[in-house]
């Protein structure tokens, strides 16, 4: 069940954040960031405050600025959630953004990146976005290479099924996904000798620690950006 900490500090939503653009992709609502000739694309996929949140978009400049081609969907097509909106706590909006709904929207986002020339792809998942990237990396047709970021809703039996290299970076207080739990997923993943995987947990930071930091807070965006430091290092060794 989701909890108040997948909620806790809200972005404030700046549609027109970020150094790259709008554009439509595979249907979606999509903000992009670097060169659309790049032969390699990222696809972050949201907590639940959806694509105009403006940490997410820095995040996918600085993806773009290590070249690769990021794209980040509105799978909630312009319904992000709201905290307050009484009517519509967590648990009622999330009967309207499943995650399985956004796993089938984004099949067509990434087959049109493929259409576009892109040869591999990897996806990183912020809590609701976990659960997303885990379904395409079931397979080994959709991704190359997959990366969690504090993943809510992620269970250990998802990764029983799992086909792609990937990572975990979780945080030391987590209810939706804490320490324990990461260790959970850290050993079934290491008796699979056929996928990569990497499990880190971060010290002093809570849930939501890489995209909903405060940018004011110099430890906070130390550790956000140690985390995207390592995401990048993931993308850079097996989406290429």
């Amino acid at each position: 069940m989701a909890g108040p900490q997948c909620c806790a500090h809200p972005p404030t939503l700046n549609p027109s954040s970020g150094a790259g653009h709008v554009e439509k992709v595979g249907g979606l609502d999509s903000y992009v960031s670097g060169s659309p000739d790049s032969k390699l694309a990222i696809l972050l996929v949201s907590d639940v405050y959806g694509y105009e949140a403006p940490n997410l978009r820095k995040l996918a400049d600085k993806i773009a600025a290590a070249g690769f081609y990021a794209v980040v969907p509105d799978f909630f097509y312009g319904d992000p959630f709201a905290p307050d909106n009484a009517e519509r706590p967590i648990q009622v909006w999330l009967k309207d953004h499943g995650m399985h709904k956004g796993f089938e929207d984004a099949k067509p986002v990434i087959e049109a990146l493929k259409s576009k020339g892109v040869s591999a792809i990897g996806a990183v998942g912020f809590c609701w976005g976990a659960k997303v990237v885990v379904e395409l990396g079931k397979s080994s047709a959709f991704i190359k290479a997959a990366v969690l970021c504090h993943p809510s809703f992620v269970t250990v039996d998802d990764f029983k099924e799992f086909k792609v290299p990937i990572s975990i970076l979780g945080a030391e207080t987590d209810h939706m996904s804490p320490p324990a739990l990461l260790k959970q997923f850290e050993e079934l993943l290491a008796s699979k000798s056929e996928v990569d995987s990497f499990v880190k947990i971060f010290p002093k930071v809570a849930h939501g620690w890489t995209v909903r930091y405060d940018v004011e807070d110099e430890a906070a965006v130390k550790s956000a950006e140690e985390a995207h430091g390592n995401l990048l290092e993931w993308f850079a060794k097996y989406v290429k």
